[in-house]
């Protein structure tokens, strides 16, 4: 995870790396951090799930779509933890010059 991370940030590729490869191994990677830093956050993992749409602006958006209950661990108090986690989507997006968004969604019932 490590890697891969600090790939993103350094340009250094990692070739055993295997990721989403339809918007790209740099997006997939960033959805792949995502991914894992929300599933670690909340209680119930196995209804995480990413999506990624792209906007008029060709900017992307990933939305986390999880259990109503769970949001309020992914945004943390005072919503310091989605900031970090866009922080970083951010700074990893600006090395491949792409523009993307993190939304959290509650479209699952609890």
């Amino acid at each position: 995870m490590i890697k891969f991370f600090w790939s993103l940030f350094t340009s250094k590729s990692d070739k055993t790396s295997v990721r989403d490869n339809s918007f790209g191994k740099e997006m997939g990677d960033i959805i792949a951090f995502v991914d894992y830093v929300v599933r670690a956050l909340v209680d119930e993992p196995e209804l995480v799930k990413i999506e990624v749409k792209e906007n008029e602006n060709r900017a992307k958006i990933i939305n986390i779509n999880c259990k109503k209950a769970d949001i309020g661990k992914i945004i943390g108090k005072n919503g310091k933890t989605i900031m970090a986690i866009r922080s970083l989507v951010t700074g990893a997006a600006s090395r491949i010059n792409q523009q993307i968004a993190v939304e959290v969604v509650d479209n699952i019932a609890d």
